[in-house]
């Protein structure tokens, strides 16, 4: 088969060099420990997370009668509740218009899924069933019905969603920064470079997992990480940490061939700006680069974001209530969920809601 999922990915480099840097700073937290805390939730993020997982045993997503994909809708509701219940208050950040540097990024996946979806398809004419569900979850993608469905879904749900001009992850770090929210949550680890001071990782995926490819089951923990301790840690500045990025590669620029994590702190840690970084990759690794690094830098520097305080979120907060009728209308009569399901945890959200009025909005650092 002709796509191979244990091939490096564009930007995975990235995961692998930050990954490094966390293993000494990141929290296990209970759910219960983001009590009060308004959480900005990269949404493209999470919907990804939940097409990729909540899949039958050969890889086919779950889909209504007419073939329209359900399994995100069946994530964002249960989990979302799950959250609520807990006095957690998700904001949904969608991603806006990409920056032009991301389009080789985007091609290349796309060109990945396809040769994955491919050969999810000839795994399951040929009966092989734990390859054809690995391929399925390489083969995910969000298109905009997805999108537009999610966003009706949350919204009858009460959930408060918010519309990034560019990239959500960018929006949600600019929000942690000024105070409009407690933290971000996603599972890539360029809400470090954006500059999320908070970041939660694992926020809607916890539980028992099983590796892809492989009859190994894992328990996966909700993640606090504090950017200031990623720094401390390293002894670098959050400029160093987009440069170490940058050498490795991002979802914005390719890495330098050569240069692993160890090897790209050192670099940063003895220059004092990104062309002297970048002067220096290219003179010691013979390259000619393929980006303008400066431009790079201001993707996670100067990116459009929406200027977001704290009493706007608020005001969106009490702004938004749940619709028991919606929410059964949507997932029961267009999307062919059970009734007696939904209806049970419709009643739990709307006690969850109207608990959280009566407490009122816990105050959040």
């Amino acid at each position: 088969m002709g796509c191979r999922i244990q091939e490096r990915k564009v930007g995975e480099q990235l995961s692998v060099a930050i990954g490094k840097l966390l293993s000494e700073v990141k929290q296990k937290i209970e759910l219960e420990e983001l009590s009060g805390k308004v959480i900005a939730v990269d949404a493209y993020n999470t919907i990804y997370q939940f097409l990729s997982i909540i899949r039958q045993p050969d890889g086919r997503p779950l889909t209504d009668s007419k073939g329209r994909i359900t399994s995100h809708l069946s994530g964002l509701f249960y989990r979302t509740i799950n959250m609520v219940e807990k006095n957690v208050i998700p904001v949904f950040v969608f991603d806006g218009t990409p920056p032009a540097l991301k389009m080789r990024t985007l091609e290349a996946r796309g060109k990945r899924r396809e040769e994955a979806r491919e050969n999810w398809e000839e795994a399951i004419r040929k009966g092989m069933i734990e390859e054809a569900r690995t391929y399925a979850m390489a083969s995910t993608r969000i298109n905009k019905e997805i999108v537009e469905d999610s966003k009706k879904l949350l919204e009858y749900m009460g959930i408060a969603c918010i519309q990034a001009p560019s990239e959500g992850e960018a929006q949600a770090a600019e929000m942690v920064k000024s105070g409009a929210v407690y933290a971000s949550a996603s599972q890539d680890y360029d809400s470090f470079l954006f500059g999320a001071d908070v970041v939660i990782r694992n926020l809607t995926l916890t539980g028992r997992r099983k590796l892809p490819g492989k009859n190994i089951f894992v328990n996966v923990e909700i993640e606090r990480i504090f950017l200031e301790d990623v720094l401390r840690n390293a002894g670098i500045s959050r400029s160093q940490l987009i440069w170490l990025g940058m050498l490795v590669g991002t979802d914005f620029n390719e890495g330098i061939k050569g240069v692993g994590p160890m090897t790209a702190l050192k670099i940063i840690k003895e220059k004092k700006s990104v062309e002297e970084v970048f002067a220096f990759a290219k003179e010691k690794y013979n390259i000619e680069l393929s980006f303008d690094p400066k431009e790079v830098e201001e993707v996670f520097t100067k990116l459009d974001v929406l200027d977001i305080k704290k009493e706007d979120v608020e005001k969106m907060l009490k702004e938004t209530s749940p619709s028991k009728e919606k929410i059964s209308k949507f997932l029961c009569d267009e999307h062919e969920f059970s009734h007696e399901r939904v209806e049970k945890f419709a009643e739990k959200l709307l006690a969850a809601k109207k608990s959280s009025g009566q407490k009122g909005m816990a105050s959040w650092i």
